[in-house]
């Protein structure tokens, strides 16, 4: 898949419109339920085995939310932070503030990552615009950029495929409820998610990441279409 191919898959495209940049830190908090505690359960796991002076990779970092929070909570850790939007790596900049001397952005994909090897990784909300064959790639390339032993932490929309539209319209009205989108908009929303994010049903992911090559692959976080797995590179 070519690079211009999987912007348009990833969304880097629409990220790179200045304002749906500056409308996106307020997007996820109220479209994903469980926002905040995601993210502190994701710098929980991370901690298990990343040790206090480690260094973790993010890969989907545009914004920065994320990279705050863990950088916050450890403030020996250092960070490289991946995205294929030059917007969102400058919001990530601003959102970090002082805490971005810790952090190495580079705008691109898992290639553009360095080799490492990180003692952890992450990619929140980011492999819902994958196709599977390249969701697999990724997968495979962030395992190969990890320790022996080494977590990784995913989160994305995934939803069983004969009751897709149903968990669909399920996360439109808590997106409703939180003032995420307007209520008019509920069903154009469900429409444009259903036609353009290749959403995978909860099998097909926790197999894509033994298929990977991770070990140990288990569930700890489900909000409606929202699911997130830790899995370890194998020691």
């Amino acid at each position: 898949m070519s690079r211009v191919e999987l912007a348009k898959w990833s969304g880097a495209l629409s990220f790179s419109d200045p304002q749906v940049v500056a409308r996106y830190a307020q997007g996820p908090v109220r479209q994903v339920p469980g926002f905040h505690a995601l993210q502190r359960m994701t710098a929980l796991l991370l901690a298990e085995a990343v040790p206090g002076d480690g260094e973790v990779l993010v890969l989907g970092a545009g914004g920065g939310l994320e990279l705050k929070v863990f950088a916050e909570a450890q403030p020996e850790w250092r960070f490289v932070g991946v995205d294929p939007s030059a917007e969102m790596l400058k919001l990530a900049s601003e959102t970090l503030g002082p805490l971005a001397s810790r952090v190495d952005l580079c705008e691109g994909y898992i290639d553009t990552a360095s080799v490492g090897p990180f003692d952890g990784a992450t990619c929140l909300l980011t492999l819902h615009f994958l196709p599977a064959e390249e969701r697999l790639r990724t997968l495979v390339e962030l395992r190969r950029r990890l320790k022996p032993g080494a977590p990784l932490i995913v989160a994305h929309h995934s939803v069983p495929g004969d009751r897709k539209l149903q968990w669909l319209h399920r996360y439109a009205a808590f997106a409703v409820a939180s003032g995420g989108i307007p209520a008019q908009d509920a069903d154009k929303s469900v429409a444009a998610l259903g036609s353009r994010l290749p959403m995978l049903s909860p099998e097909q992911d926790e197999a894509l990441l033994r298929e990977a090559g991770f070990e140990t692959v288990e569930l700890f976080f489900a909000a409606f279409t929202f699911k997130g797995w830790v899995a370890y590179n194998p020691s």
